[in-house]
């Protein structure tokens, strides 16, 4: 059981091609967020999960009508 728990916290690889400039933005935000490049995309994928989560949940759940 211990090890299913540590198999399923591991993190995954990810080869990810990105523009210099992407590159370059990415990396003065992480800079100012004293994150690493790596940690500040998977902190904005973090946050885009969440907020797409937040936004699929049915209209009465969060008391509003979808567009």
């Amino acid at each position: 059981m211990e090890e299913q728990n540590k198999k399923d916290r591991a993190k995954k690889q990810l080869l990810l091609r990105l523009s210099p400039g992407l590159w370059q933005e990415l990396a003065a935000w992480a800079e100012d967020d004293f994150r690493s490049i790596n940690g500040q995309i998977e902190y904005l994928l973090n946050e885009c999960v969440k907020k797409r989560k937040k936004s699929d949940r049915p209209a009465a759940e969060t008391g509003e009508e979808k567009a």
